[in-house]
């Protein structure tokens, strides 16, 4: 049988060069390369990030934070720039959520 490590470098070398993966990429540079959509981005990404963990932590998050952030959103996804980026992001992220998905059914050993 193949070294696992071995194949993880196989599926890592695949992933890398995935189309989704080169998007994602290739949009990203062009979004981080203009300061004022970085930051905006950023911004963005922070203030996700910063609701999911109070919803982790258990506590209940403010729907006004929310619905801000959901304003925030809809003024970004003006930007055909920060959308594209956006929409590669999503489309990477679900591919890798894909092949976790995959891994985790392959070695389920709770399943008796």
């Amino acid at each position: 049988m193949s070294n696992v490590y071995n194949e993880a470098h196989k599926l890592a070398k695949a992933i890398k060069e995935s189309e989704e993966y080169r998007t994602y990429t290739e949009k990203k540079e062009i979004v981080y390369s203009n300061e004022k959509n970085k930051e905006m981005v950023e911004n963005f990404m922070n203030k996700v990030l910063e609701i999911q963990m109070e919803q982790l932590s258990g506590k209940e998050v403010d729907q006004e934070k929310v619905e801000k952030l959901n304003k925030l959103e809809e003024v970004l996804m003006l930007n055909p720039t920060i959308k594209e980026f956006f929409a590669a992001q999503l489309r990477f992220s679900q591919m890798v959520q894909d092949i976790n998905t995959i891994i985790g059914e392959a070695i389920d050993i709770e399943k008796d």
